[in-house]
């Protein structure tokens, strides 16, 4: 994974828990795990956040992922995020539409995705990522 993906990955996570106007405690500190485990330290991310809701020139385009792999992992770890506020609202699922079409991925897996986390089987003990990056490592 690149640090442009990492950067990516961060921006569009942030992007994505700011979408509804709100940001709760669950989206904030499962966004800092998150944000720990693609290496950003804790101060960086605070700042994010605290300045994402008041900040006009963030710009909002879906990030390109250098594979599919890692964009699936966006998505997962989005809605894993997303629906930390136990409501996933129809502008953060806009957001992760947006990605997965910016990144080809294909319409049926996001579906199947979706229907995951609404019935609840997607894993939301460990994130998508931690699993890529630690495949990387061995």
């Amino acid at each position: 994974m690149t640090q442009q993906d990492k950067s990516n990955y961060f921006k569009g996570l942030l992007i994505l828990i700011g979408k509804d106007k709100k940001i709760s405690d669950s989206e904030k500190n499962n966004f800092r795990k998150l944000s720990k485990v693609l290496g950003f330290n804790k101060e960086f991310c605070d700042n994010a956040i605290s300045e994402l809701l008041d900040n006009e020139y963030i710009i909002e385009t879906p990030p390109q992922f250098s594979n599919s792999e890692i964009a699936k992992a966006f998505i997962i770890d989005g809605m894993k995020i997303a629906f930390a506020d136990k409501e996933l609202h129809i502008f953060e699922l806009n957001w992760l539409k947006s990605v997965a079409e910016k990144n080809s991925l294909d319409k049926e897996w996001c579906i199947k995705r979706f229907s995951d986390n609404q019935s609840g089987s997607i894993d939301l003990i460990k994130f998508e990522i931690e699993k890529l990056l630690q495949v990387e490592k061995e």
